[in-house]
C-alpha cells in the first residue's frame, strides 16, 4: 500500500512537469487554454431589446401572480374601507378595527366592523351599501334557531366584542332610565311601528321591554308585558314578585301582604291595577300612580267589580241568603 501510493505521487510529478509553462501575456489572455477565445472576441454581442422584454415578461408574470393571488389588506386599508362604508350608510359607528370577511361572486366585500360605542356592524360594499346591526343579527338567528335548531342564520359576527350583546343592551338600558342591574340582554324584533324592541333582564327584579321611539326609549315592565299576553325570557316569577313586594313598602295594608305571585290587571286614568296572591292565602288589588306609589289597597273578597276581580286568589262565594218561608 505504502508502494502504491509513491508511485501514485511519482506519476503526478512525471505529469506535471511535461506541462508547458505559460508566458505572461497567455496568462493574462488564457490563450493556452484550449477553446478559449482572446481579445474581443471573448464577448457575446448584447441584445438590449431581447433583455427588456424577458424583463417585461417577468414582470407580468408577477403581476398576474398578483392579480389572481393579491395580498391580504392591511389592518389600517380594512378600517378606512369600514369607516367608507358607515359614513355612506349613515351608521353611527366611529370604526375602532375591522376585518374582511369575505368577497360575494359580485365582489362585494363584507366587513365586520367594531364601534367605539354601540354595537357593531357587518358592511357590504354593494351598490348602495348595507349595515347589519351585530345586536340584531344576534336576536334574529335566537329566534330563528328556537324555531329550527337547524336554521341557516346567514353572516353573523364573530368579534368578541361585538358578541357581547349585554354591553350594548345595559347601555340602553340607562339611556332608558332604567334603575336596575342589567344581566341579560337581547333583540327582540319589531314593533307594529316597525320601531326597534329589545329585552334586558335584571338582576334580582323585574325586566323591561326597551323600544326605540323616534322621541327616545319607551320602557315597559315585564310584568306588564306578561299581562298584556307578551313574553319574557330574562324575569322570572321571583323577581317580578320581588318587585311588586318593593313598592308595597310605606303602605301599612299593601305591607302586611307578603306576595307569593304577581299579576298586572291594567291601567286606565286613575293609575294602574295590580293583583297580589298573599302567603296567607288572602289577596289584594294594589292601585299605583304613575310613580308606582300606593294609591288604594283592595281585598280580594270586595275587588270583583275590578277588573273583573282576583284571578289569583281563590274568593269564598258568598253564603246564599235563606229561602223565603
Amino acid at each position: 500500500m505504502f508502494k502504491s501510493s509513491i508511485l501514485a505521487a511519482l506519476g503526478a510529478a512525471v505529469m506535471l512537469t511535461g506541462l508547458t509553462p505559460m508566458t505572461a501575456s497567455a496568462q493574462a489572455t488564457g490563450s493556452n487554454i484550449p477553446g478559449a477565445a482572446t481579445g474581443a472576441q471573448s464577448q457575446s454581442p448584447v441584445d438590449g431589446s431581447a433583455i427588456e422584454a424577458t424583463e417585461q415578461n417577468a414582470r407580468q408574470r408577477r403581476e398576474a401572480r398578483n392579480r389572481a393571488n393579491p395580498p391580504p389588506p392591511t389592518a389600517a386599508e380594512n378600517l378606512a374601507a369600514a369607516q367608507a362604508l358607515a359614513t355612506a350608510t349613515s351608521t353611527p359607528c366611529q370604526v375602532t378595527s375591522a376585518e374582511l370577511r369575505g368577497v360575494t361572486p359580485a365582489q362585494e366585500k363584507l366587513y365586520e366592523a367594531v364601534c367605539a360605542t354601540g354595537p357593531g356592524f357587518i358592511f357590504v360594499s354593494s351598490t348602495p351599501p348595507v349595515a347589519a346591526d351585530c345586536v340584531l343579527l344576534a336576536g334574529q338567528a335566537e329566534i330563528e334557531r328556537a324555531r329550527d335548531p337547524a336554521a341557516d342564520v346567514g353572516t353573523q359576527c364573530a368579534n368578541p366584542v361585538n358578541l357581547d350583546v349585554l354591553r350594548v343592551v345595559s347601555a340602553y338600558a340607562a339611556e332608558a332610565g332604567v334603575a336596575c342591574t342589567p344581566d341579560q340582554g337581547s333583540s327582540i324584533g319589531r314593533s307594529g311601528a316597525g320601531n326597534l324592541i329589545y329585552e334586558v333582564g335584571c338582576n334580582g327584579a323585574d325586566g323591561y321591554w326597551l323600544e326605540r321611539t323616534p322621541t327616545g326609549w319607551k320602557k315597559t315592565e315585564c310584568l306588564e308585558i306578561v299581562g298584556q299576553n307578551g313574553r319574557c325570557r330574562f324575569s322570572t316569577t321571583a323577581e317580578q314578585v320581588a318587585t311588586l313586594k318593593g313598592r308595597f313598602v310605606g303602605d301599612a295594608d299593601a305591607a302586611a301582604c307578603d306576595p307569593t305571585e304577581a299579576r298586572y290587571m291594567g291601567a286606565n286614568a286613575n293609575g294602574s291595577f295590580y293583583e297580589a296572591k298573599c302567603a296567607d292565602g288572602k289577596g289584594i288589588i294594589v292601585r299605583f300612580d304613575n310613580a308606582y306609589a300606593v294609591q288604594q289597597v283592595y281585598p280580594c273578597e270586595t275587588a270583583q267589580r275590578i277588573g273583573g276581580g282576583c284571578k289569583l286568589t281563590i274568593v269564598p262565594e258568598a253564603a246564599a241568603p235563606p229561602a223565603a218561608p
